[in-house]
């Protein structure tokens, strides 16, 4: 399929993406790796910000990478499953954190403006939430393939550098339950306190999770139909946004629990999918710390933060400047008249 002709129209289609997804560019790596081994320092000296700058340039397809143009999207949706209980705010607080991001009020706002990243915020839905998932499926198959395809028009807008976060009350129980419903465990081991919930409420979201997996594991064809089942709006255009960066060759950074675990989706149906991608930081939802050990993903960092909204994965943005300014501004040995032999 040509994605820039048509959105998908079905499941199925979704899935035959997963077979067209393009490798990695090897020389661009290479040859940002034989550049940094001739700059004024040891090899390897700065660690992973070198890695990243080969990521980037393996994905970029291009030695030097660049960030001229990196954006973030904010996925925003509403989850019936709130009406259970499950969080310390009502779903109503979805909307009115969107108003505050357009209005420029919010906390992923002033980080962008720091890290000169631009923000784009897509509220999916909100008067209408999904289906309490622990009664009913959370989308029919026709608004789950609407919400990827949000996200690859987002991913459509190209850039050299994609964040993505998301907004949306009880998403983290939605993404504690499908988590479980994954990789298995015990339902508390990947509920946290989300949005920061008393011992009772707690009790209700880890109940929530265990009867939405009880209700729909076995009956979901595969990892696809599990998120459609207990996920979001917003989960799903997560999943639409991270394969529209694939199919462009575009790099992504991740944000938390919620966008992490809709993404993990995808590697279990190819265990490369996410190859393109970093995780800006581990969140205090420790879910999310268990969830990145199951998938062998190291974060960009670890500062407790728990507030979603893409705010992690735009910090992460800083590094990764930082990375590619060493890159391109430091100078080789021969350049500064310094004898690497004797370093």
């Amino acid at each position: 399929m040509d994605m820039d002709d048509a959105p998908v129209r079905s499941l199925d289609e979704v899935r035959s993406l997963l077979s067209t997804l393009p490798a990695a560019d090897a020389a661009a790596a290479a040859a940002v790796t034989a550049r940094e081994n001739n700059l004024l320092k040891p090899p390897g000296a700065l660690g992973r910000l070198e890695d990243l700058t080969a990521w980037l340039a393996a994905w970029q397809g291009r030695s030097p990478p660049r960030l001229d143009d990196v954006r973030a999207v904010v996925f925003a949706g509403n989850h019936g499953v709130a009406a259970r209980g499950v969080s310390a705010y009502p779903a109503s607080v979805t909307e009115a954190m969107v108003a505050a991001f357009e209005r420029r009020q919010a906390a992923i706002n002033q980080i962008c403006l720091q890290v000169d990243v631009a923000l784009t915020v897509d509220p999916l839905a909100l008067d209408t939430p999904t289906a309490d998932f622990t009664e009913a499926p959370a989308l029919s198959d026709d608004a789950f393939v609407e919400a990827i395809n949000r996200g690859l028009a987002a991913a459509a807008a190209g850039g050299d550098l994609l964040c993505l976060g998301e907004m949306g009350i009880a998403n983290t129980t939605a993404a504690a339950a499908l988590v479980h419903a994954l990789y298995g465990g015990a339902p508390a081991a990947w509920t946290g306190p989300g949005t920061g919930v008393d011992t009772a409420t707690y009790r209700r979201k880890v109940d929530a999770v265990a009867a939405g997996v009880r209700r729909h594991r076995a009956e979901a064809r595969d990892p696809l139909d599990l998120l459609r089942r207990i996920g979001g709006r917003e989960m799903a255009a997560i999943v639409g946004a991270v394969l529209g960066a694939r199919l462009r060759r575009m790099p992504v950074i991740l944000d938390g629990f919620t966008a992490t675990a809709a993404a993990a989706v995808l590697t279990r149906l190819r265990p490369d999918a996410l190859d393109h991608c970093q995780v800006g930081h581990v969140s205090a939802e420790p879910g999310h710390r268990l969830l990145l050990s199951r998938l062998g993903r190291r974060p960009l960092f670890d500062l407790s933060m728990r507030l979603g909204e893409a705010s992690g994965a735009v910090l992460a943005v800083a590094l990764v400047r930082a990375a590619v300014a060493c890159h391109t501004g430091m100078a080789t040995f021969a350049e500064a008249g310094v004898s690497g032999a004797d370093t």
